[in-house]
């Protein structure tokens, strides 16, 4: 069973397209374009990238783009940050199949939710991380009872970690008091898996943060999450607050977009969404400018070093 416990700051990463007519909805992954900002990432002090997330689009995909997109980030950061590759799928036999391609691309572990396309029971979701961890690799388990209407509540989280090689828990559902109920029932590492409820998580007792917004502020994602484990609460809230306006998109339906679009702003690419995904709509984008102005402002006058 692996030690490795997948905490830090790991940057869901936003994909890159490139215009190509002969692409799927016109668009193809940009591989060199994403090489970049995955190396980006880990030089503005992240931890890690995480391929092949919702933030990913990997639901857009075809089964081959979505190995070279794996297979390129764990190329891109090669001995200077860790890899941790999204496996979901409807069932644990697609699951298995992207967790052991996974181990035989080079990722150092894998976030995985429940099966994606029905709301399974308690069984059936014990019965796909055991699949999954067959893989061999460290897994973070991923609670999103919103989009895959099945919730891990600390107690099945307990189960679940029963399971060897499960090693952390990306909590999603936006109850901070999930973080303290999670660890008095299990001994895994709370993953803090939305941004407007970081802070909340890591003061809580989370210990890392799998994450959408550094892929816009990443020395400034890494600074937040340092202050938060060092216990700086002033210094850590003077940071997060203007932020958390931004870091609200996160959970936001149109999170994709949204954080495209903050990498559009301060001068990294992030162009198109693949569809279902579309534009925002115009007041989403009037309101989505005022947010980032508030955080652009706030960290143009008091930089952070990468």
């Amino acid at each position: 069973m692996t030690q490795e416990r997948l905490d830090g700051v790991i940057v869901a990463t936003a994909l890159p397209y490139a215009e190509d007519p002969k692409a799927p909805a016109g668009l193809r992954p940009d591989l060199d374009r994403y090489a970049e900002h995955c190396q980006w990432l880990v030089a503005n002090g992240c931890r890690g990238v995480g391929p092949n997330g919702s933030l990913g689009e990997y639901s857009s995909l075809t089964d081959d783009e979505r190995r070279q997109v794996a297979r390129t980030a764990i190329e891109a950061v090669k001995g200077t940050g860790i890899v941790v590759v999204g496996v979901h799928g409807a069932g644990a036999h697609q699951a298995r199949q992207w967790a052991e391609l996974a181990a035989e691309d080079g990722a150092d572990g894998v976030l995985c939710l429940p099966p994606t396309m029905y709301r399974a029971n308690h069984g059936e979701v014990i019965h796909h991380f055991t699949e999954v961890a067959k893989a061999g690799l460290p897994i973070m388990v991923y609670n999103n009872p919103i989009d895959t209407k099945v919730d891990l509540t600390p107690e099945l989280v307990a189960e679940i970690a029963q399971i060897d090689n499960v090693v952390a828990v990306k909590e999603f559902s936006g109850d901070v008091r999930r973080v303290l109920e999670i660890r008095e029932a299990a001994d895994i590492a709370v993953i803090a898996g939305a941004d407007d409820v970081v802070l909340e998580s890591l003061l809580m007792g989370a210990t890392g943060w799998f994450a959408g917004f550094p892929n816009v502020f990443p020395a400034e994602s890494a600074r937040l999450y340092s202050l938060a484990m060092e216990g700086k609460l002033a210094e850590a809230r003077a940071l997060y607050e203007p932020l958390v306006a931004a870091f609200r998109w996160d959970s936001r339906t149109e999170f994709v977009q949204s954080i495209k679009f903050g990498m559009d702003v301060v001068g990294r690419f992030g162009g198109p969404c693949r569809p279902p995904r579309g534009p925002l709509a115009d007041e989403q984008r009037a309101q989505l400018e005022r947010d980032m102005r508030k955080a652009v402002d706030y960290l143009r006058a008091n930089p952070v070093a990468a």
